[in-house]
């Protein structure tokens, strides 16, 4: 849990070298693995092999802290839409449903699905379409810049970056550290 926000930010900065969420996806788990000095071995590569499947079937994404849900009913009783714009694997709408987060949502948007990843504003314009939203009115809010932010910005919209870590400080985005603090930028942007 240490090594994930270092490699996660190393892998955003260095965004040419992974041009593909696949690939920052392989990069994302090599890193944390190496920097938690696990060895490289056909042991590790079996394991990863075997996250990697589960992944495919049910999405490793699925721990629900505490404070998303409250975030959630507080965002929907501003009255705003939410839609999810995750570079994704195929199975996003079927783990919001497992884990009871979908009725949150107006739209669900996978990569995968899509045939379109962020940054590519053409992913982004498929959730606006589904929630009948316009962009020069929409927040995207996202955890990775060259992903979220950029491609946020180039489909017209608004970015802010959710930055726990307070890696971000040298770039250019408005930044908040939790869930909380947004939802209070959210609802002063709505007046409430």
């Amino acid at each position: 849990m240490r090594a994930e926000p270092a490699i996660k930010f190393a892998i955003d900065a260095a965004v040419d070298t992974a041009p593909s969420d696949a690939d920052r996806g392989g990069l994302y788990f090599e890193g944390i693995l190496d920097r938690a000095n696990v060895p490289r071995s056909s042991s590790r590569t079996a394991a990863l092999a075997e996250i990697y499947a589960y992944h495919m079937e049910h999405n490793l994404w699925e721990h629900v802290p505490a404070d998303v849900r409250p975030a959630l009913d507080r965002l929907r009783g501003l009255g705003v839409k939410l839609a999810v714009v995750s570079n994704a694997n195929g199975v996003v709408q079927r783990a919001f449903e497992r884990l009871g987060l979908s009725r949150y949502f107006d739209a669900i948007c996978d990569s995968f699905i899509e045939g379109v990843e962020k940054p590519d504003p053409r992913f982004f314009a498929i959730a606006l379409h589904r929630t009948s939203s316009r962009a020069e009115t929409t927040l995207h809010v996202g955890d990775l810049y060259h992903v979220d932010v950029v491609g946020a910005r180039r489909a017209g919209m608004r970015a802010i970056l959710m930055d726990p870590h307070g890696l971000y400080g040298a770039f250019a985005v408005d930044r908040v550290a939790n869930l909380a603090e947004l939802v209070s930028r959210v609802a002063a942007m709505n007046g409430a």
